[in-house]
């Protein structure tokens, strides 16, 4: 499999599951099914923007390493990398949508932080053993032959 089409597959259902936490997180918050769709709708292209840029540089910068593998510590850099990137732009963006004060939406951020810090790390680390990427095979392969 291409590395594109693997990115495309990677982000395609991380955001199909991502606009179904979300909206049904923030209407279990109290807060309507409009402003709840369109949260999740506007988050969702923009990580959507966001997850492939970040992707794209996390693997070019991966392949510069020594090691392919991926461990349990680059995991945890890559889920910080984007979530915190991710605050940044969605921030304002929640306010906006939502009415809130920045403040506001950088506390309820927080709360999705939480659960999307988790969600990415989970997400990524099955993804990674269902679709492995091909320069990890690449080089697991060169090493059984060796």
């Amino acid at each position: 499999m291409s590395a594109t089409l693997r990115r495309v597959i990677y982000v395609l259902s991380y955001e199909l599951i991502a606009v179904t936490a979300t909206t049904i997180g923030l209407w279990a918050l109290g807060y309507s099914g409009s402003h709840s769709s369109m949260v999740a709708i506007v988050s969702s292209g923009t990580a959507l923007v966001w997850n492939y840029v970040f992707n794209l540089l996390f693997e070019a910068w991966e392949r510069r390493q020594d090691s392919a593998s991926r461990t349990l510590a680059r995991r945890v850099a890559h889920a910080l990398g984007f979530e915190g990137g991710l605050v940044l732009i969605l921030v304002p963006l929640l306010a906006l949508i939502l009415q809130v004060t920045v403040l506001e939406a950088l506390v309820l951020e927080a709360g999705l932080l939480l659960f999307f810090l988790i969600y990415t790390f989970v997400f990524a680390w099955v993804f990674d053993q269902l679709v492995p990427a091909a320069h990890t095979k690449n080089k697991e392969s060169a090493a059984a032959n060796s």
